[in-house]
């Protein structure tokens, strides 16, 4: 009974300073914000798609040259076979580019000019502004989720949105209740 009660004003202080020292280790990683994990050992239904069955064509001369990494003619093509079902020209889910009756909109969107590495730059301004505004040591070692508390002050507030834009006249649509916003 003796010798647990000597090693108990040490084993406080002692797990006190191994957590301090957890809590102070660095990562090159760029932080998580959310942690999105699968636990489960159960397959996911959703990847596994049925192949149509397959069918020998009347002339395999009119077969389309194999082409890797292309389409199988048995793979599903579901956004195609609704668009074509919808009464749409099933070319419309292969089409790339910018449609034309969206080429003022692009011309206006670009008339400062545009950066070509723009999405490595602002992942690297995001990596940058997650550490610096991330969770604190104690959220990093009881595992919390620091997306809300590195963006928060980014956050609109509706009601007060809603409220400044309805005393100018503009009629706005509803806002969830404020009990409803994340915390």
């Amino acid at each position: 009974m003796k010798r647990h009660a000597a090693l108990r004003p040490v084993s406080l202080p002692l797990a006190v300073a191994l957590l301090a020292l957890g809590a102070c280790s660095s990562s090159d990683e760029a932080p998580q914000l959310m942690r999105f994990r699968n636990n489960s050992s159960q397959p996911n239904e959703f990847v596994v798609v049925p192949a149509r069955p397959l069918q020998t064509p009347q002339d395999t001369a009119a077969l389309p040259v194999p082409t890797p990494g292309s389409g199988n003619r048995a793979d599903q093509t579901p956004v195609t076979d609704a668009i074509a079902a919808l009464g749409g020209s099933a070319s419309a889910a292969t089409r790339s580019g910018v449609p034309a009756s969206d080429s003022a909109l692009i011309a206006y969107a670009g008339r400062n000019g545009s950066q070509a590495d723009i999405r490595g730059t602002l992942a690297e301004e995001d990596v940058d502004w997650r550490r610096r505004n991330g969770l604190s040591p104690v959220g990093r070692i009881v595992g919390q989720n620091g997306y809300y508390q590195a963006y928060d002050r980014m956050q609109l507030d509706q009601q007060a949105e809603q409220e400044r834009m309805r005393a100018q006249g503009v009629q706005v649509p509803a806002a969830p209740p404020a009990s409803l916003k994340p915390e």
